[in-house]
């Protein structure tokens, strides 16, 4: 035998039949000629799905621990429930037919949902006078915060607290190496502009190379590289510090 409790009220027809779903939260991806690959990640939430009938007749195999209960007031439950929006217990306890208790929801952990929906049907050729609820619930998890401490630095002579900051490299640059080759392509311009950071360095990088971009530009048949206009792969230029 089995009962359905919903926020301490038991369900007084038990249902027949209860579906629990646990959501899928894998993913899979494909990667390029290696076929697909699974990423496996935590269940997601548990959804319990039944159907109630509601009598509104005493009948003998419907149970009522404080009294007999129309139908309505199992829907009234249903309709607070819902539009109060919060989460409440459900408990499922099974016993044989001596009593004997075989399971239980953890009752050190009770079960935490929400009432997704519920669907209420009258048919008289099926249910009589009696209304079948059809009852969707989700597994409830709280949702918890994370607090950040921020901590002072220690009190100065003066009394008065001063907090401690660091300052943090600009990332968008690379730090300056000693010396840079050049590619097809690059510039002063550019090089001073990843290298030192800043594009209009370039001057400091042609007067200090002056030389060696000279007498590239000579070599390709320049009478000038222009001031460091003109470039040449495999120039090795010395940066500034």
């Amino acid at each position: 035998m089995y009962e359905f409790y919903m926020d301490g009220v038991r369900l007084p027809v038990t249902p027949s039949a209860l579906t629990i779903k646990i959501s899928n939260q894998n993913k899979t991806i494909n990667l390029i000629n290696e076929g697909q690959r699974n990423i496996i990640k935590t269940p997601g939430l548990s959804k319990y799905s039944f159907n109630a009938l509601l009598p509104n007749r005493e009948y003998p195999f419907a149970c009522y621990p404080n009294g007999y209960q129309p139908a309505q007031y199992y829907m009234s439950l249903l309709e607070k429930l819902k539009r109060e929006c919060k989460p409440f217990e459900f408990l499922v306890i099974r016993t044989d037919d001596a009593g004997n208790l075989l399971m239980t929801n953890d009752p050190d952990k009770p079960l935490m949902v929400s009432l997704e929906s519920y669907e209420l049907s009258e048919d008289a050729g099926s249910y009589g006078v009696d209304v079948m609820a059809k009852i969707e619930l989700l597994t409830y998890v709280d949702v918890k915060t994370k607090l950040i401490e921020f901590k002072k630095s220690e009190s100065s002579s003066s009394g008065t607290k001063k907090a401690t900051v660091t300052q943090k490299r600009d990332t968008t640059t690379a730090p300056a190496g000693k010396t840079y080759t050049v590619k097809s392509g690059d510039t002063l311009w550019d090089i001073a502009r990843v290298k030192l950071g800043n594009g209009t360095k370039w001057q400091s990088i042609y007067n200090l190379n002056k030389a060696a971009i000279e007498a590239a530009a000579k070599k390709y048949g320049r009478s000038s590289s222009s001031n460091g206009w003109w470039i040449y792969p495999g120039t090795v230029l010395k940066l500034p510090s």
